[in-house]
């Protein structure tokens, strides 16, 4: 059986991978899948809870501020 964190947020998603901003030490991880119209984001260390599915739009905005904050 698929859990709902192992679905990416659409049929355009690649495979759920770790943000490189993840903690080395193994205990702060994020996982994203980039869709066509929607990005997934998880715990990676709680598997079993749902993912957050936000628009790629939203997404896309989200990084952009956080890159201009530096």
């Amino acid at each position: 059986m698929t859990s709902a964190s192992d679905t990416v947020p659409d049929s355009g998603a690649t495979a759920w991978v770790k943000s490189s901003y993840s903690g080395g030490e193994g205990n702060e991880c994020v996982d994203i899948a980039i869709g066509r119209t929607a990005v997934g984001v998880r715990d990676s260390k709680d598997l079993h809870r749902s993912a957050v599915t936000i628009s790629t739009a939203s997404f896309t905005a989200f990084v952009d501020g956080l890159k201009a904050t530096g």
